[in-house]
Order: structure tokens, then C-alpha cells, then sequence
């Protein structure tokens, strides 16, 4: 590729607004870069709309030669997770059981917004199936590498996988996901970038094929907290003002409240070097600090243990489909969606009565901090090789899901940023807001980015 590798988002735009690139030029490069057949386009893509992102580039460049671009963003490549609604497209959410389904007549609201902002769907990318898996490996459509020693084939992380390798590979400026237990956070952890998860009613999840209709949130991967913040100014409101963008350089000191209670566990050597250096410098840089435990998150294991939401919800969802194409789906997917066979009514309504009461005792205890902070995950990515002991993968994944899913099981926004040394393991700091709080997250967000980019 003789291509630099792209810019921010909000850089991105301002390149444009400046004339020193073109929608084109852009959609131009995305594309050369996904049709590599050195790179991982063949595995990050599920399809690509190269014929009509070259015309709606062209849109936008008439558009704004005058003046009359609908967005700061207009004509900006952006990847769409193969479980959203576009009109034409199949939404497969990567497996073989829905390849036949009827194309969808419109786009997904949040996919909408972006569009009639002008930014410009490259194509839809691969997933684990039915977003039911941290790890991201597809079986059907191939795993794209992580970025990091791609040679040694290491896993991208899930479920929103080909989000990630697009971003981090300079096919999209943002890849667009849905996180249920972590899938925007856990892949932006492990490749690099960042990744948000909103409070989950913030985004309509209306045209997305659902894991959990209680847990579901729609977010984004992006090179920089500027990146997710504009996604999600514009797949929330629709609207995108450039000069409110979080800088990191207005905020007030902050106090941190970091989480010690079951998060911790399992950490590898590399993700705990990395975490306790990132703590020194948050500290040196004027960051407050404080330790604490959260006693009621050792209940949320116990209330998952027959599967959880996802199992039960997704089983009622997939129960058509399972009569006649059991066999079709992934076996390590189909075994978590019939987990929902083990809870009954009762068992169902007991969890939704436990979550309410742990995010009540939780509000409580955390209330007491601006954020909270934790490793993403404990691990670093491993090889998609070692994915083939099953017994692995099962340990993995829920190694992966552990830290990330309290987010959502307790309702709050959350965001990873990179927090690792340049060229070392890539290891994310997640960050969790308040239910609702997620302007403020950004706020605090872009703060500790400025902090950690020397990191």
C-alpha cells in the first residue's frame, strides 16, 4: 500500500473542510486497501459497496464544493457490522443460516443518521455469529488477524471483529458495532483503538438483529475518543458539531475510583505491567486515585449462571430458525443460545429482579467517583490457533466477557482507550460513566487520553 494510513476521523474532516483531500481520494484508498490480497479485507468484509460508495463520494464532493455538505463528516468512509439494517443488504449477522433472508427494505436507524449525515457505508463486516462470542472467530467466513504481529495470526476479538480490522487497517474511519457483553470494547482493547459502548437506550437498536434485547447497546471503534464521540453524536442526534468535541484539556481533576473487586483475576504479565504503569503516570499527572471494592459484582455470576439474558432472549429469537437449521449455525454459538433451555420463568424473572437491585447497590457505591477504571480485559490476544482446543475457547472468551460485561449488566457507558507503550502488546483502560453520563465519559475520556498518549 503506497497510502499513509488514515487520520482520525475528526482529522479526517477537517481535510476535507480544508480542501486537502477529497471524499474520493478516500473511498479510493479504503477500497485498495480491502481488495489487498495481501491484507485482511477478504476476511473483514462480508460485502462491500465499492459502486456505491464511489457515487456517494461523489455526492459529497459536489456537495461541499458548495457548501452544502450535511455533516463536518460528510464523505467519510464508515464500516457497518454485518447485524444492521441496509436497504438492499442482507443482514446476515455473520452466519449461514440467514444468507437467504430478505434483503431489508430500509437502513437501521442509527445507520440512517449516519448516512444523512453524509457518510458513506464502505461495507459490512464480518462477526462472530449472532454476536455471541468475545473471541471473534467465524467459522464460515474466516477471522480477521489482529494487527499486532500479524503473522502470528492472533485473535481480533469480538464480537464485532471486522469493525476493529477495519478501523485499525484504514478501511473505515469508524466501525460501527453493537456491544451486548463488550464487542465494541473488547476488540478496540486488543488491536489498539478505542471502543464505546453508550448507555444502552441512548442508540435505537431498531433494524439490528438482537443478542439480547435487554442488554444490546449500539457503539463504535475508532482511532480516538473523537472518533466514537462523533459516531455517536451522530447515530444519537443525527447532529455533529465539530467545536463540541471532547479535547481532554477543559476538564477539572479527577477522582477515580479503581475497581479491584474480581477484575483482576487472571491477568497476564503484560496487561498487569501495562496497568500498573498506566496508574503511576495517571497519578504523576495529577489524577486522584482510590482503590475500592464493589462487593454486590460478586452476585452477577451467580445470576448468570444458567446463561444469563443472552441465552434466554436469544433462544426466543432463534427458536424459528433452530427446527429446521440447527445445524447450520456455529456449534460453539448454538451451545450458548440453547442455555436458554435451563432457565424457566421464574429463573428469568428473578435475574431482571437481581439486576435491578445490583444496579441500585452498584449507583450507590460508585457515586462516590467522577469514573471508574479497570483493565478492559486481563489478557492479551492469543494466537486464533489456540482457539482450536474448545475447552480454551470456552475459558477465553469468558476471561475476555468478564470485566466488560458488568457494563452492561449494570447499564453504564463505557469506553477503552489503548494504554500500552508504542510497538508493545496492545492492553485498553476501560473507563465506566454513570447510567446516562455519557457526555460527561467522553469529557473524562478525552482527558486521560492526553495523559496516556505518551504512555
Amino acid at each position: 500500500m503506497t497510502s499513509a494510513p488514515f487520520p482520525s476521523l475528526l482529522a479526517a474532516a477537517q481535510a476535507l473542510a480544508d480542501g486537502r483531500t477529497t471524499s474520493r481520494i478516500l473511498i479510493e484508498q479504503a477500497l485498495e486497501r480491502i481488495h489487498d490480497p495481501h491484507g485482511e479485507g477478504a476476511r473483514v468484509f462480508m460485502a462491500v459497496h465499492a459502486s456505491e460508495a464511489r457515487h456517494r463520494a461523489d455526492i459529497m464532493d459536489a456537495l461541499r464544493q458548495q457548501g452544502r455538505a450535511p455533516s463536518a463528516a460528510a464523505g467519510l468512509p464508515v464500516s457497518v457490522k454485518d447485524l444492521f439494517d441496509e436497504a438492499g443488504s442482507v443482514s446476515r449477522a455473520g452466519s449461514k443460516v440467514l444468507e437467504h433472508a430478505t434483503p431489508a427494505s430500509m437502513d437501521a436507524p442509527a445507520i440512517r443518521n449516519l448516512k444523512q449525515a453524509g457518510m458513506v457505508s464502505i461495507g459490512r463486516t464480518t462477526m462472530t455469529e449472532f454476536a455471541f462470542s468475545g473471541v471473534g472467530i467465524n467459522p464460515h467466513f474466516g477471522t480477521p488477524a489482529n494487527p499486532w504481529h500479524r503473522q502470528e495470526r492472533r485473535i481480533p476479538g469480538g464480537s464485532s471483529s471486522g469493525a476493529a480490522i477495519s478501523v485499525s487497517d484504514s478501511m473505515a474511519f469508524a466501525g460501527i458495532g453493537s456491544d451486548t457483553g463488550g464487542s465494541c470494547r473488547i476488540p478496540a482493547a486488543l488491536t489498539g483503538l478505542v471502543g464505546f459502548k453508550p448507555t444502552a437506550r441512548r442508540i435505537s437498536t431498531q433494524g439490528t438483529i438482537p443478542l439480547s434485547s435487554t442488554l444490546d447497546s449500539v457503539g463504535s471503534i475508532g482511532r480516538t475518543v473523537g472518533c466514537c464521540w462523533a459516531a455517536d453524536s451522530l447515530m444519537s442526534t443525527g447532529t455533529l458539531c465539530v467545536q463540541e468535541a471532547p479535547n481532554g484539556r477543559d476538564g477539572r481533576p479527577l477522582r477515580l475510583g479503581v475497581l479491584s473487586t474480581m477484575v483482576m483475576e487472571g491477568m497476564d504479565e503484560v496487561v498487569g505491567q501495562t496497568w500498573e504503569r498506566c496508574l503511576s503516570l495517571l497519578s504523576t499527572q495529577g489524577v486522584a486515585l482510590e482503590t475500592f471494592s464493589c462487593p454486590p459484582l460478586l452476585e452477577i455470576p451467580t445470576a448468570n449462571s444458567k446463561g444469563g439474558f443472552p441465552a434466554a432472549e436469544a433462544l426466543a429469537w432463534h427458536a424459528p430458525l433452530l427446527t429446521e437449521h440447527a445445524n447450520t449455525y456455529d456449534p460453539f454459538v448454538l451451545h450458548r443460545i440453547l442455555r436458554g433451555q435451563e432457565q424457566s420463568a421464574v429463573d428469568y424473572i428473578a435475574l431482571r429482579q437481581t439486576r435491578a437491585k445490583l444496579i441500585r447497590q452498584t449507583a450507590d457505591i460508585m457515586a462516590h467517583y467522577d469514573a471508574v477504571i479497570l483493565p478492559t480485559v486481563p489478557i492479551i490476544a492469543p494466537r486464533i490457533s489456540d482457539m482450536d482446543d474448545n475447552a480454551h475457547y470456552i475459558a477465553t472468551n469468558l476471561l475476555l466477557l468478564r470485566n466488560t460485561a458488568i457494563a452492561n449488566f449494570l447499564d453504564l457507558c463505557a469506553i477503552s482507550l489503548p494504554c500500552h507503550k508504542s510497538g508493545d502488546a496492545p492492553v485498553g483502560l476501560m473507563i465506566m460513566g454513570g447510567h446516562g453520563q455519557d457526555s460527561r465519559l467522553f469529557q473524562i475520556a478525552a482527558q486521560l487520553e492526553r495523559i496516556l498518549a505518551p504512555c
